[in-house]
């Protein structure tokens, strides 16, 4: 039997050690050596598209007929016959102005023009029988010209007592105040028994409603764009919301830019049938700028930004992300337009651009479509 000395026992312990941790450092090398799956990702295909790209203004509503009311007669109000705020058509009666006074004018004015008829009567018939005179010689020549010349100013009485009594007539219709154009009334300034007086005291205000007018103005850019001229279709919303339900024409582009501001002034005309837009509102405006027949399209998540560049990760045939340079343009849908840096067919990475740790690394491609959820509308606003 061989005797192991302590000595020994103690190397051959640190030996078997040594063994059994190389063994465990050799486990763990070969572990570490498994090399990690791709990450997955979501990419897309880049397809040329035909759009129409719309350019976003802000605009004010304006009624095309703004009408001040004020009385052509003076006298006291006698009757308001509105509501305040309420629709009016052409020729509603709005205010009555006291129109006793100018019916005892009017009265006045026929009573004339009757006895200014009879005098008229008398010296036509003078004149007649002067004539037949004096073609007998029976009377002078001058007192034949004095009848002639009497009948000539009755005539004329009876013009003006005429005229007297049109303005007579007016001036009771006047007492009438109408609503000259249909529109929303304002507030009454002037209530029943006050004075108005003529040419002077507003009384309301009246303004029109259907159709309305949206001014806005486009930079000079967005104008050497525009390829269209007046007749567009444009889209209109309020101030606030997110959708444009309102559907008008443009009807006017100004002939001059504004020298303070650089900008050219547009209108549109919309149709207000139920009165929901009001002259004065804030509105969002978008109208076609230009159109794109081949535009590339990207979703907006998949571009980033580096400092003032944007970037994309781009797929090559060995499924490794490549990061590409681009150059953007407006935004479609949800969807940038990509000028420059990128070509048709190309796969860009939409979705897991977090697990791309850096520029060459391959992936597991998904493919996907770039539009998640078609608009049937094409919307597209400025850069």
């Amino acid at each position: 039997m061989q005797t192991i000395t302590f000595k020994e026992a103690k190397m051959t312990l640190l030996g078997a050690l040594l063994l059994a941790v190389m063994a465990g450092c050799d486990a763990r090398g070969q572990e570490s050596a498994t090399p990690l799956p791709p990450p997955e990702v979501e990419v897309a295909v880049v397809k040329p598209e035909s759009v129409t790209l719309w350019g976003a203004f802000s605009g004010r509503v304006e009624a095309p007929q703004t009408v001040e009311l004020r009385p052509r007669v003076s006298g006291y109000i006698d009757q308001v016959g509105f509501e305040e705020g309420e629709l009016v058509s052409e020729g509603d009666v709005l205010f009555v102005i006291d129109p006793r006074p100018y019916e005892a004018r009017e009265q006045l004015a026929q009573a004339e023009l009757a006895r200014m008829r009879s005098q008229l009567t008398l010296a036509s018939s003078e004149a007649a029988r002067s004539e037949q005179l004096w073609e007998r010689r029976a009377i002078s020549r001058e007192e034949f010209e004095q009848r002639n010349a009497a009948k000539t100013m009755a005539q004329a009485g009876v013009n003006a007592a005429a005229a007297a009594l049109e303005s007579a007539q007016l001036n009771l219709e006047y007492t009438r105040v109408k609503a000259p154009v249909s529109g929303r009334i304002g507030r009454a300034q002037v209530t029943r028994g006050n004075l108005a007086t003529a040419d002077t005291t507003l009384l309301s205000t009246l303004v029109s409603v259907d159709p309305l007018y949206v001014y806005f103005e486009s930079d000079q850019q967005t104008v050497q764009d525009n390829p269209h001229g007046q007749s567009v279709p444009v889209r209109i919303g309020l101030a606030g919301g997110d959708d444009f339900p309102y559907q008008g024409q443009l009807d006017f582009i100004d002939n001059q830019y504004n020298p303070r501001t650089g900008t050219l002034q547009y209108r549109a005309q919309v149709a207000n049938p139920d009165g929901a837009l009001r002259p004065g509102q804030f509105a969002r405006v978008e109208m076609p700028v230009a159109a794109a027949s081949a535009a590339l399209l990207v979703d907006q998540k998949a571009v980033m930004t580096d400092q003032d560049r944007r970037y994309l990760y781009v797929l090559d045939d060995d499924n490794r992300a490549e990061r590409r340079i681009v150059e953007t343009g407006r935004r479609v849908n949800g969807l940038l337009i990509i000028t420059e840096g990128l070509g048709a067919g190309e796969r860009v990475v939409v979705n897991g651009l977090q697990k791309i740790a850096f520029p060459g690394i391959e992936v597991a491609p998904e493919l996907v479509d770039m539009r998640r959820a078609p608009s049937p509308v094409v919307v597209a606003t400025a850069r």
